[in-house]
């Protein structure tokens, strides 16, 4: 019985050492501990202790192919599968482990047992619905371009709100989507309503509906948008100089201060930005030229623009 004990009052002796201890150079007791296995001072930098305990694989590789072939791991648990990758999965080679093929009767076995393995991978109907609607965000996702934390952060999204139970009497397909134009604006990545309804099986009134009833109950806090966020995307697109962008950026700024950009649509704003900097900058785009970008009509830009040309005084 001595042997716990003793090992108790050792392990609180390392403790109260490790809580003891100050920076030497400036004092100050707020010490951090660094990604590297470092102790350090928050407030001047000095390394205190360093164990570099390198927490990488032993073995090295130099291409895809090696890293693949000497990973001894499966891949990360995900958000954007219904069962999180947890599940194994049957490969369809219908060869053994060393490379040969298997007999006729083997390759039948393995068929039905690929068959059942599918179907027990939804044990119930929330199960199937959060399979169909993730592989919606996923086809959604890959139309529109948006990076990987997009997909994930709407598949949190989507599971918030079937755990919640706000699917009832909305279709599968306007709650999915509806969750991935949330995702786009929790990230900051700019992708209007318009464009999100492009690449949807929904109308695009739905989609607004049932996106600001999920906000809403989720508790989402969503900002509005800056239309600076577009800025980049549509001059790369028009093909535009960075003095543009740039002067884009300033034209924003300016009306916005001066409570012009309340109540406007975020792409039209920009939009007609970039039109009246092209124009500033001597690198005219035509008004049609910037709407089929920007996905507004030529109305909406010669609006926003005499607004912004009288904001800013330009004649």
């Amino acid at each position: 019985m001595a042997g716990p004990t003793r090992q108790r009052q050792r392990s609180s002796e390392t403790e109260s050492e490790t809580e003891s201890v100050g920076c030497p150079e400036c004092e100050s007791d707020s010490l951090v501990q660094s990604g590297e296995g470092e102790l350090m001072c928050d407030d001047c930098g000095l390394i205190i202790e360093e164990s570099n305990i390198d927490r990488g694989p032993e073995w090295r590789a130099f291409n895809h192919s090696e890293r693949q072939s000497k990973s001894r791991v499966g891949a990360p648990t995900t958000q954007t599968m219904h069962d999180k990758g947890l599940t194994t999965q049957i490969d369809w080679k219908d060869k053994d482990a060393y490379g040969r093929s298997i007999s006729s009767e083997k390759r039948s076995q393995m068929h039905r047992l690929r068959k059942w393995q599918e179907r027990i991978r939804t044990k119930d109907a929330g199960e199937r619905n959060l399979q169909f609607a993730l592989s919606e965000i996923d086809r959604m996702s890959s139309a529109l371009g948006v990076p990987r934390s997009v997909r994930e952060v709407a598949s949190v999204i989507y599971r918030r709100a079937l755990k919640d139970d706000l699917i009832r009497g909305r279709s599968i397909e306007g709650v999915a989507t509806s969750a991935l134009y949330a995702a786009c604006r929790q990230e900051g990545i700019p992708r209007s309503l318009d464009e999100v309804a492009e690449v949807a099986r929904v109308e695009q009134k739905e989609i607004g509906r049932t996106y600001r009833y999920i906000a809403q109950e989720l508790s989402l806090g969503l900002e509005p948008v800056d239309p600076v966020q577009y800025v980049p995307r549509f001059c790369s697109e028009l093909e535009l100089s960075e003095e543009v962008e740039q002067k884009t950026r300033e034209i924003i700024e300016v009306t916005a201060e001066k409570g012009m950009l309340s109540g406007k649509s975020p792409t039209g704003y920009a939009a007609a930005a970039i039109y009246a900097a092209s124009l500033l900058c001597n690198e005219k785009k035509t008004q049609r030229e910037v709407a089929n970008v920007a996905q507004v009509t030529e109305v909406t830009i010669r609006n926003r623009y005499q607004e912004q040309i009288e904001a800013l005084d330009i004649h």
